[in-house]
């Protein structure tokens, strides 16, 4: 099944950092104009064996960034992330020419507070968000619009898979429109994290009450492992928030291979 020209470009590793054993960060040229929003997700693949084998990625990348970034878990028994972790600088795999999702800022409801919620791989389209509007506030081309302001919590088992952790706290502390927390689920396992401990979901009323936030002008998005958002939800559903009010995108499917699943989000 060799890829199709008109829906597929052959794209390229530009750079690759790997942050522990089993993730890392890739930036590719798509090979190609490549045109996407805040949020959405780009399929990559390859071939082998006369099979094709593709799946969604969320893109860390802002649109005004000319290559594409991705942050990879991999999944040892997966299909595809296997073959992106033998990746190195200059190969090359598919990637179709458009992108696709719906796990865009919303800026049509009215609600002006936007509420971030990740695990580890989760924090991609996020980075997305935050990139795009920190250009847009530094350049003065489009301030954010009506107030808004995003609050972001972003848990891990361990501070080393907080690929963005600096970055996004450098912003928060330049910007009057961005917080941003980090919390580590085994401390113990990561003696010199003095940040916030525990999982998301433990601490996401602490943090919604803190940050002031309100169901009735605060959209939730709730991105990565399926049972955080799944946590995540309820929390969010006892506090008030309707369903209108929460996105979701998960990163693998419930009893599934455990590889990133954007393309089946359930998302509004």
């Amino acid at each position: 099944m060799p890829p199709s020209a008109d829906k597929h470009f052959l794209a390229r590793i530009v750079e690759r950092r790997d942050l522990s054993p089993d993730l890392w960060l890739l930036r590719v040229d798509p090979g190609g104009p490549f045109e996407h929003r805040a949020g959405q997700y780009a399929t990559l693949g390859f071939e082998r064996d006369g099979k094709r084998i593709e799946r969604a990625y969320s893109i860390v990348s802002s649109p005004y960034e000319k290559s594409l970034e991705f942050f990879i878990e991999l999944v040892p028994h997966g299909e595809l992330t296997p073959h992106l972790y033998k990746l190195k600088v200059g190969d090359t795999l598919l990637c179709r020419k458009i992108a696709k999702g719906r796990f865009t800022l919303d800026l049509r409801s009215g609600r002006t507070q936007h509420l971030l919620v990740s695990t580890v791989t989760g924090i991609a389209p996020f980075v997305s968000y935050v990139r795009t509007l920190y250009r847009d506030w530094k350049s003065g081309d489009r301030a954010m619009p009506g107030g808004h302001r995003l609050y972001c919590l972003q848990g891990g088992s361990r501070s080393w898979e907080f690929g963005y952790r600096e970055e996004l706290e450098s912003i928060a502390a330049e910007t009057p429109w961005f917080e941003y927390v980090a919390t580590v689920s085994r401390p113990w396992e990561d003696e010199n994290w003095t940040g916030e401990t525990g999982r998301v979901d433990d601490l996401l009323r602490k943090f919604t009450d803190s940050w002031g936030l309100r169901p009735e002008t605060t959209t939730a998005y709730l991105c990565g492992h399926p049972n955080m958002v799944e946590n995540a939800r309820g929390i969010l559903q006892r506090a008030r928030w309707k369903k209108d009010a929460m996105f979701e995108e998960l990163y693998f499917q419930p009893g599934k291979s455990s590889q990133p699943a954007q393309a089946d989000a359930a998302t509004p």
